[in-house]
């Protein structure tokens, strides 16, 4: 947490904000982004297991899911916002000792309810995170006063569009299932703190007949975070493959992501091959890695 002057902290007060956050360093960063993993990749592992597995990878941060269990030794317990003062201090020496950096917290229920929304608020402040990575959109105008407060970004995520039988037995769009699509994010988020965007999961996007391209547009300038996915074919039935290997035009994404100066995380959510995922995770940070800007 950086040391800001008094006179800034004033203003800071006056405008309701607590907490500075700090920027993910240059030094997390690869080809410029705050490339790293999903820990949701390692979830037949423990938490200590992926940050090792994120070291491996090559890649330097690390976004956490709640429920993780903590450790080979220690499986009983679960990694979440709960996590007691000691525990913290525990996997943040754990990512020091990695050289790896939390940088996000999610996918987790943000109820609409303050008490309890500031302790996932706070547990991300604690850990030095970048953001929260949520689907509830019932609850933005809590996650908005503490994202000011925190100074930290609430990405919107979203799933695949959602599917249900109708009356007459056929499978039907859910339409109560709406943050699926990009567009209605931006309509979401457009009149609120910059803070709140998008964790734009361009793999769920694919699966929903969405060019991922095309969904960054659709939020530019609002995309806080990425769960970063290449697949064969736009469509249902595709499951994640190696960047580069693909239709997605994950060079493409690079760019507009570069052209849109976002400054967010990325984490490689590799939802295949569970077991033995970090060759191929590695090789998807090395195309990042080799990844050259498209110039003007």
């Amino acid at each position: 947490m950086k040391i800001v002057p008094f006179a800034s902290c004033l203003v800071a007060l006056a405008l309701g904000w607590v907490t500075t956050a700090e920027p993910i360093p240059d030094s997390h960063k690869i080809s410029g982004f705050a490339l790293g993993c999903q820990a949701y990749s390692f979830n037949r592992f423990t938490l200590f297991e992926a940050i090792e597995k994120t070291e491996q990878t090559g890649s330097k941060v690390i976004e956490f899911y709640p429920g993780q269990s903590l450790s080979p030794d220690r499986r009983g317990i679960k990694w979440d916002h709960t996590a007691s003062a000691e525990l913290i201090a525990e996997v943040k020496a754990k990512l020091e000792k990695h050289g790896i950096r939390g940088v996000g917290y999610g996918v987790v229920t943000l109820p609409n309810e303050e008490t309890t929304a500031r302790k996932i608020f706070d547990f991300a402040h604690k850990m030095g995170l970048f953001g929260i990575t949520t689907e509830s959109i019932d609850s933005l105008d809590i996650a908005e006063r503490l994202a000011k407060e925190y100074d930290l970004r609430v990405g919107i995520h979203e799933h695949a569009k959602r599917f249900k039988k109708d009356a007459s037995g056929q499978m039907v769009e859910d339409p109560t299932y709406k943050v699926w699509n990009p567009a209605y994010i931006a309509e979401v988020v457009k009149n609120r703190d910059l803070r709140i965007g998008a964790c734009a999961d361009i793999g769920h996007w694919q699966t929903s007949g969405i060019r991922a391209i095309d969904g960054l547009r659709a939020l530019r300038g609002r995309v806080v975070s990425l769960h970063m996915k290449e697949r064969a074919a736009l469509g249902t039935g595709q499951h994640d493959i190696i960047f580069g290997t693909g239709t997605t035009d994950m060079a493409g994404v690079l760019n507009e992501l570069k052209a849109q100066g976002f400054s967010g995380n990325i984490s490689i959510e590799y939802e295949f091959n569970w077991d033995n995922s970090v060759p191929d995770i590695a090789q998807c940070v090395g195309f990042v890695r080799g990844w050259s800007p498209k110039k003007p």
